[in-house]
């Protein structure tokens, strides 16, 4: 092991956390075939890292630490709990020397995982918050901040996901080839979730983390692999990394920078170019899916040299096509945004007005954003103050406060 470090070895441990707990989870759970005796091992040996790396050092292997320190706790817990012959069996497998269970074909951990937690088995919003809480390692009221439901819902959600993936015995099976077409919406779904979280955390110290959008692109690659003729996996790969491409100009001073002020010359150009090349191939399997439509809107805004020449009709049939499809409040706001570049400021708060959103903090922002366009000043801050008070990212609260102190 490497010597003790005066640097601040919490936060190490706090890194080393984020990017291994998926992997020390899904190799555990495999290992076991129980998501519970799986995550709590992992907790146990992050538990046992903080007690013994501050004063011994990392370990130069802290992953590989991490996993043989589960797989003892997990062992140490089926021992103590081993007054059942069904406990006696899983405690004899622990020590047998056989190789562990065959992969299947996703041999990557962590995507394994998330394609187990999808089951068909599992409602969407299930599938979604088990692997929110297993791969991000995300706490539950982060994870409830962003379905926009109470803690206590989160936790029994999550509860119960695990309790019929055990009643399943679904851990016990990888999925197999002939699983996959049925798991892959879900897992897509998953993945973009991941992205998102990352993009703009609900809450939390920092307003964007780069590890969990760098992980859901890495998942998305692995998908592209093991699908390759399926367009919705290009399609979410494109938008990820056409919306990735952004990040280096979208915070300044930990402030949010809205796209049209943003300078375009720091947009990483090599994830554009990748973006672009798989939107192309996409359009010639001619196979349009909700993916695919939102990476060609944003494959259009990256095209733009600047704000003045983005090409709005384009966008907004766009936004047109994804409604015929996914006819959601959310993507009809989205349209909205395009038709008040078109047709105005007017037009576009009546189609913003009409939808049931009030509690979502983008069309307050939309709408606080419409009405001080119109000079509509009080009713534009109290919009502003409703979105303010709907989100916790400081980034995006800095920026929504500073539009509404240029009112006052």
């Amino acid at each position: 092991m490497s010597p003790p470090d005066d640097a601040d070895v919490s936060d190490e441990i706090s890194r080393i956390f984020r990017e291994e707990y998926a992997v020390v989870v899904a190799t555990l759970a495999r290992r076991f075939g129980d998501l519970d005796i799986a995550e709590e091992a992992a907790g146990e040996a992050i538990v046992a890292a903080m007690e013994r790396w501050p004063g011994d050092g990392v370990p130069p292997n802290p992953g590989g630490w991490l996993t043989t320190t589960g797989h003892r706790k997990a062992i140490d817990r089926i021992r103590r709990e081993s007054t059942r012959d069904t406990r006696h069996r899983q405690a004899t497998m622990t020590y047998d020397d056989s190789p562990p269970p065959d992969t299947g074909p996703v041999e990557d951990d962590r995507l394994r995982l998330v394609f187990t937690c999808c089951h068909p088995a599992l409602a969407p919003a299930a599938r979604v918050a088990l692997t929110l809480r297993l791969i991000t390692g995300l706490t539950v009221p982060e994870i409830a901040a962003a379905f926009l439901v109470p803690e206590t819902t989160m936790a029994q959600r999550i509860t119960r996901a695990k309790a019929k993936i055990k009643a399943a015995k679904v851990p016990y099976r990888v999925p197999r080839h002939e699983d996959l077409p049925a798991r892959t919406a879900g897992v897509l779904a998953v993945v973009y979730l991941v992205f998102n979280e990352g993009y703009l955390a609900t809450a939390g110290e920092e307003s964007m983390r780069d590890d969990l959008c760098e992980e859901a692109i890495r998942l998305a690659r692995l998908l592209r692999v093991l699908l390759p003729r399926d367009p919705e996996v290009a399609g979410l790969l494109a938008l990820m990394l056409l919306t990735h491409a952004r990040r280096p100009a979208r915070l300044s001073d930990g402030v949010l920078v809205p796209l049209d002020e943003q300078d375009r010359t720091r947009w990483r150009r090599d994830l554009i170019d990748e973006g672009h090349e798989l939107v192309r191939a996409c359009l010639v399997l001619n196979r349009p899916g909700p993916y695919q439509i939102q990476a060609a809107v944003n494959a259009v805004h990256t095209d733009a040299g600047t704000a003045a020449e983005t090409d709005w009709s384009q966008i907004a049939a766009l936004y047109g096509q994804l409604a015929s499809i996914d006819p959601s409040p959310v993507v009809a706001l989205n349209r909205a945004v395009a038709v008040a570049e078109l047709d105005g400021a007017e037009v576009a708060l009546e189609l913003v007005d009409g939808l049931d959103l009030a509690a979502y903090h983008p069309w307050q922002a939309t709408r606080a954003d419409l009405l001080r366009r119109l000079g509509r000043h009080a009713e534009a801050r109290a919009a502003y103050d409703a979105a303010i008070a709907l989100i916790d990212n400081e980034a995006e609260r800095a920026f929504l406060g500073g539009r509404r102190a240029e009112l006052m």
